[in-house]
């Protein structure tokens, strides 16, 4: 649709309203339903949000060590803008118009915390270097028959997944509650989010889906949507979805495994394809792993957010721990999928599902594109066989803490991302582990209480 027929949407839809919303620092929509005349009047201007959105933590708490905003600055509306060509219909609200937007300083620049600006500038540099980034990402998700009441009169404890046992690629399982099942792919189409693939998971409950790759703002885009429209759909259907990294220790932790290739931008050639070579790997594809490996140390919060993220990432578990990459091997981090011109990509298998698809993204890319700028060659050999037990470039940081302090002081990050936005995101994750690091546990608990 063009500008003009976007707006003649919105200008004639019968709601006479508009939803809008703004992805904070851990991937969370934050949004609003403004009039109609409200926004035909901010569209080729801004709105102003609160910049709590960047001050306060998951919980809505607000951080005490953050000097973007606070008590300090008393919380104004900062600038936002909204970027028409996020249009969506939302099919369960009566195709009612939706708009994503983005932050901007007082001077109309980007602001650098922003995660959405963050992508746009790390695509900026791929488009300066004469690339086309394509990009999917694809999540593995908890479903409960619950409801946010009985989250809580629970204590998120003892809950119904939707279906018992494991039962992976089951037609069977996909089958029970297919309303849901059929609701998500046919919810997610109309939303403009097309899926390639939506199956079960081995795991109670669990559904995994592939969204359809695309340009990487617009994968960034889909992505953030397909995570809260799943639970707006779950919703409606009686049931809670969960993206959380790693719902029990038991069980497999839930991934983001995203998706990348780089495009010529004349000759709409892939650069990861060469027909010469035996794997069928560039040597840019190459130069580009290269840089994930030697980056991925220093920018693992940006793909591991939380203090469940490392639950997730543990031997034997589906997700990597050692920085290793091969050709479809399901035990590394980085994935080489090596194939025809049109399908040749890279899987970063590190990334989890509760990660911030704009970060993650953000981070792949420019990671990336360290080893082609850098000319970096992938000296690192292909691991042959299981990827945990190959040790020879070392692991991953082993928890949230050690994994922040390890990008609060590299010149790496700061080079690829700006002093300013590592600085506000190292300290938003300092705080989610201070306050992780003060709560008594039930594990502590069951340990301790009587026997100590």
């Amino acid at each position: 649709m063009t500008d003009k027929q976007i707006l003649d949407y919105v200008k004639n839809h019968p709601a006479g309203k508009v939803k809008l919303a703004i992805t904070d620092i851990d991937g969370i929509m934050r949004g609003k339903y403004i009039s109609t005349e409200k926004f035909m009047g901010i569209v080729e201007g801004n709105l102003g949000f609160c910049d709590v959105v960047f001050g306060w933590d998951a919980g809505d708490v607000a951080y005490d060590n953050n000097s973007y905003t606070g008590w300090h600055s008393g919380y104004p509306d900062a600038k936002a803008i909204l970027d028409l060509g996020t249009f969506r219909k939302i099919p369960w609200e009566n195709d009612l118009p939706f708009f994503l937007g983005e932050f901007i300083t007082d001077d109309n620049s980007a602001l650098e915390i922003c995660p959405r600006q963050l992508l746009k500038k790390v695509i900026a540099e791929a488009d300066g270097a004469g690339y086309t980034p394509y990009f999917s990402q694809e999540f593995e998700w908890f479903n409960f028959a619950e409801t946010p009441q009985s989250l809580a009169d629970k204590n998120f404890a003892k809950l119904t997944p939707l279906t018992p046992g494991m039962f992976g690629y089951s037609i069977l399982r996909s089958t029970y509650r297919n309303d849901f099942f059929t609701a998500l792919y046919d919810g997610m189409k109309k939303l403009d989010v097309p899926l390639e693939g939506l199956h079960t998971e081995t795991g109670p409950g669990v559904y995994e889906a592939a969204i359809a790759y695309s340009g990487v703002l617009r994968a960034a885009d889909n992505a953030v949507i397909f995570k809260t429209g799943t639970k707006e759909i779950a919703y409606h259907n009686g049931i809670i979805a969960t993206f959380m990294a790693k719902f029990n220790e038991n069980l497999p932790g839930c991934s983001g495994h995203v998706h990348q290739s780089l495009w010529d931008k004349k000759s709409s050639k892939n650069l990861f394809y060469d027909a010469k070579d035996d794997s069928k790997m560039s040597e840019m594809m190459r130069s580009y792993i290269a840089g994930q490996l030697h980056c991925l140390p220093f920018i693992l919060p940006m793909i591991a957010p939380t203090i469940n993220s490392y639950k997730r990432l543990v031997e034997g578990a589906w997700a990597p721990t050692t920085l290793t990459w091969a050709v479809d091997n399901r035990t590394v981090a980085l994935r080489a999928l090596p194939g025809s011109s049109k399908a040749t990509r890279l899987e970063t298998r590190v990334v989890g599902s509760d990660s911030n698809p704009y970060l993650a993204m953000a981070a792949c890319l420019a990671a990336g594109l360290y080893g082609i700028k850098k000319g970096m060659k992938l000296k690192q050999p292909a691991t042959k066989g299981n990827g945990y037990r190959d040790l020879s470039n070392g692991s991953l940081p082993r928890n949230l803490w050690d994994a922040t302090q390890a990008m609060k002081e590299s010149k790496v990050a700061k080079e690829l991302f700006g002093e300013t936005f590592v600085t506000h995101f190292t300290q938003t994750r300092e705080w989610e582990w201070k306050q992780f690091a003060k709560v008594v546990t039930d594990w502590e608990l069951k340990r301790y209480l009587e026997i100590i």
